[in-house]
């Protein structure tokens, strides 16, 4: 970080200790620079690495990440296999200098329909990390809030747990996300004012940050706007506020 940075930067007074960003606008960043989609998707792939890098500066300690729905398997067959060699070559390149700055990586979803050999190299990727703490990177791939919830519920039953033990802590605890706690601010680019079936039990009191800023643009700046406007929210739970009003 430059000077200028610095001196842009004053400290931010609450620090979210876990942020997740559905990252939007990659299509429309290619399509209104006359390029195919796919480039798109890898100029907001090659974005990932400021957003890492400015949570490590910032002080967040988890980022989640919403790359591969459940739902956009619908896509056309070829940007699906696109943004399959995306994912591979992302851990082919980056994994290295990941794990040397600390990050330890999770993947929340399934894998089963991803190529064997590269569900084998994500697999490589989270046992190879899984020491570190300096950043936890949840990536959320071929992953879906509902399916999630159903997942739980059907592992809940299958364990033979009786009704009246169920409660909120224990469905958490059958959660892709089970050990993490919830996202405090959830980021989402491009404009869209919809939750696109993302992290839906774990948001319930996350604050929400919309920016128009089409993902690949969302640099460390539009990152800081975020943080900072989190840190001027006052959280109530469903409670009251600390200043006695509704």
């Amino acid at each position: 970080m430059n000077e200028s940075e610095a001196i842009a930067s004053p400290p931010l007074t609450k620090i979210p200790v876990h942020v997740a960003i559905i990252m939007d606008g990659n299509g429309r960043w290619a399509a209104a620079r006359g390029l195919p989609r796919l480039a798109g998707h890898r100029a907001g792939t090659e974005n990932l690495r400021t957003i890492i890098r400015a949570c490590v500066e910032f002080n967040v300690k988890i980022l989640t990440i919403y790359a591969f729905s459940t739902e956009n398997w619908g896509r056309p067959a070829e940007e699906v296999e696109g943004l399959m060699m995306i994912l591979e070559d992302v851990i082919d390149r980056e994994l290295g200098e990941l794990h040397q700055e600390g990050v330890q990586l999770h993947h929340i979803g399934h894998l089963d329909r991803l190529p064997e050999r590269l569900q084998e190299k994500v697999k490589r990727a989270v046992e190879l990390t899984k020491d570190n703490h300096r950043l936890i990177l949840n990536i959320a791939w071929n992953y879906g809030g509902r399916d999630e919830i159903v997942c739980a519920i059907r592992s809940i039953v299958k364990d033979g747990i009786p009704p009246e033990e169920i409660n909120d802590e224990l469905v958490s605890r059958y959660l892709f996300t089970a050990g993490i706690p919830d996202p405090d601010l959830i980021i989402r680019t491009s404009g869209e004012m919809r939750i696109s079936n993302f992290l839906i039990w774990q948001s319930a009191y996350a604050e929400w940050y919309i920016t128009q800023t089409l993902w690949p643009d969302f640099n460390r700046e539009e990152f800081y706007k975020a943080l900072q406007e989190y840190s001027q929210r006052e959280r109530r739970f469903g409670k009251l506020s600390d200043q006695g009003c509704c």
